[in-house]
């Protein structure tokens, strides 16, 4: 259980105790995708090698796509209780809109934990 805590909290995928990336914060844009060399408690490698992080371009998609079904979901449960009128075909606009809003509000978080659940795919775990 400790994995997937440090995977959702951009920590050390062998230790949890260093954080991925030099600014914490996902939303200081300027920041978002500079990560730490190696992590300052262990040493884990966290540029393996050149192209590595092409792969979370993989994670992401998933993320993105589960995002989309979330939405989806909410928004035909927010129609069935009465809160708003919304039918796939018949309003795809408020569809199309509120997905994208939130992805797009969503997009740093995304980034970086598709790093992280890619970089914690490939490491071992110290026992």
């Amino acid at each position: 259980m400790p994995r997937l805590t440090w995977m959702l909290r951009n920590r050390c995928p062998q230790c949890g105790q260093t954080h991925l990336f030099v600014e914490p914060n996902a939303y200081k844009l300027r920041s978002t995708a500079h990560m730490h060399k190696v992590c300052a408690v262990c040493g884990e490698d966290f540029e393996r090698e050149p192209g590595f992080y092409f792969g979370a371009a993989y994670v992401s998609y998933a993320l993105t796509v589960a995002l989309w079904v979330v939405v989806l979901v909410a928004m035909m449960a927010f129609d069935a209780w009465g809160w708003m009128e919304f039918g796939m075909f018949t309003h795809p606009g408020t569809y199309l809109t509120t997905g994208c809003t939130l992805l797009l509000a969503l997009m740093p978080v995304i980034y970086r934990l598709s790093r992280s659940i890619w970089i914690s795919i490939f490491t071992k775990t110290r026992a």
